[in-house]
């Protein structure tokens, strides 16, 4: 996948599903599982956050540390082909039918990952938890102890591949070259501008040269709520200016997805995630490196 512009496939679920858009709050989401069958509830979390002690009553694993990762990459977090794809979702539960939502435990953070993959696996009928499982329990809603695993019946879910929405290096190169697209980081200031080390071993310091500095936490307020669409259009106008056309890189191409969330809340098309960013380009390679400050602060991601 490597056209940011081109056409997307037809899609599984292309309907909404009743969902108001790309981001549901922790009400609608009780209302909706109040309704009954046809809601797949995701816990996308990662690291030290998967496998957390408590979860959203049903929901099942999105592992992006296990099945949902192509473990034959040499980075972290690569996107599955089609069949590896399909699989999981099926054994999951998923049909092409249902409606999904994803959170995690962090607020926002590795949702969007799972929302993004979703997406450029041809699904459109998923949405993010805004606020993920924080915002759920401060609203009062109920939590259970996680589950081991997914044991239920098996879903129909086919991946339908869109060409363009996560792209390799040779792509976000030739982006950096284009005075119509922007490359935005969603990595710390601090990384970006290469004072701060990689929490990979081996990767140099720094960031892709003509890239911009947008740190996911920007995007987000009050402990992990997405900020308003008119304040993310003022975040995504200072780090890009007046390019439309984004592409999207982080540690491991999960924060990243989380810029493209707040971009599609802002109103923005033309979006890409590069798959493998920093732990990829930041290997020792013949791919240009700079150093210094970037075009906007901010919070952390890995």
């Amino acid at each position: 996948m490597n056209d940011a512009t081109a056409s997307p496939a037809p899609a599984a679920g292309t309907a909404d599903g009743g969902l108001p858009g790309p981001l549901v709050s922790a009400d609608w989401l009780a209302a909706r599982l109040g309704e009954g069958a046809g809601t797949v509830l995701f816990d996308a979390s990662v690291g030290a956050h998967r496998g957390a002690a408590l979860r959203i009553p049903g929901a099942r694993p999105f592992d992006l540390d296990g099945d949902l990762s192509d473990h034959t990459s040499a980075v972290p977090h690569t996107m599955p082909g089609a069949p590896q794809f399909t699989e999981a979702m099926r054994a999951l539960g998923v049909h092409d039918t249902d409606t999904v939502v994803v959170y995690d435990a962090q607020g926002i953070y590795s949702s969007a990952r799972a929302w993004w993959m979703l997406r450029a696996m041809g699904f459109d009928r998923v949405a993010v938890l805004d606020g993920g499982l924080p915002a759920w329990t401060a609203a009062g809603h109920p939590a259970e102890p996680v589950a081991a695993a997914y044991d239920g019946p098996r879903g129909d879910f086919t991946a339908r591949p869109r060409p363009g929405l996560l792209v390799d290096a040779d792509t976000v190169a030739a982006a950096l070259a284009d005075p119509a697209a922007a490359v935005l980081d969603a990595r710390t200031r601090e990384r970006y501008a290469g004072t701060a080390p990689e929490p990979r071993p081996g990767l140099r310091g720094g960031h892709m040269p003509g890239s911009a500095s947008l740190p996911f936490g920007e995007l987000q307020r009050d402990g992990g709520l997405m900020r308003p669409a008119d304040e993310l259009r003022t975040a995504f106008a200072a780090a890009a200016g007046e390019r439309e056309r984004l592409y999207f890189s982080c540690g491991s191409g999960v924060t990243a997805c989380v810029l493209a969330l707040g971009a599609t809340l802002a109103g923005y098309g033309g979006l890409a995630v590069y798959d493998g960013s920093w732990s990829e380009w930041g290997m020792p390679s013949d791919r240009p490196v700079a150093t210094g400050a970037g075009a906007a602060g901010g919070s952390g991601s890995p």
